[in-house]
């Protein structure tokens, strides 16, 4: 399995940021490559199911997950359902307020995504791609693309549960070639 970690830093209370990271359909709000995100069954814990609407150039792809189990205020489990074999986590961790925190910080946490997948268990009729277009270089498209929109979105998100805009940085570290 491959892997991936995201983290960084939120001013906020982790039960806000749990219950913010709980929300999937709000995701659709903070990349302009999710179109939108429906809960299909379930009422957002253990067992409710979600689909994923993304699309990128001419490119179009549904992600099947589930939500696999909670422990409020401080992880959300999930898996991909289809095409692929993936699983992660949302986790929160409380930290003491650092002196360089913004003005007016009074909880801070670190919030980490965990991201598990096995690229060579992708189904090749997953994504519809055009004749003249291989797999390939589509992946070198999407490389390219992948820390900068994690970029964008994470400062929309933070934004939003902060109350203000601010730089955001994100430590990421893979052990993958896919990405």
């Amino acid at each position: 399995m491959d892997e991936l970690l995201v983290a960084t830093d939120v001013y906020a209370p982790p039960t806000e940021v749990y219950e913010f990271l709980l929300d999937f359909p709000r995701y659709d709000r903070y990349t302009e490559y999710l179109d939108h995100v429906t809960r299909t069954d379930g009422d957002g814990g253990p067992g409710s199911n979600y689909t994923l609407a993304f699309s990128w150039w001419k490119l179009s792809y549904t992600a099947h997950s589930e939500v696999t189990q909670v422990t409020p205020p401080t992880r959300i489990d999930w898996r991909l359902t289809r095409d692929i074999d993936a699983e992660g986590c949302w986790r929160v961790e409380e930290r003491p307020v650092p002196a360089d925190a913004p003005a007016g910080a009074d909880h801070a946490c670190r919030v980490f995504m965990e991201i598990a997948f096995d690229p060579n268990s992708a189904s090749p009729d997953a994504v519809s791609l055009p004749f003249t277009v291989s797999f390939g270089w589509v992946l070198e498209r999407v490389k390219g693309l992948v820390e900068e929109e994690a970029t964008r979105v994470v400062r929309r998100a933070v934004a939003d549960l902060e109350g203000r805009d601010r730089t955001v940085s994100l430590d990421v570290e893979t052990d993958s070639d896919a990405i």
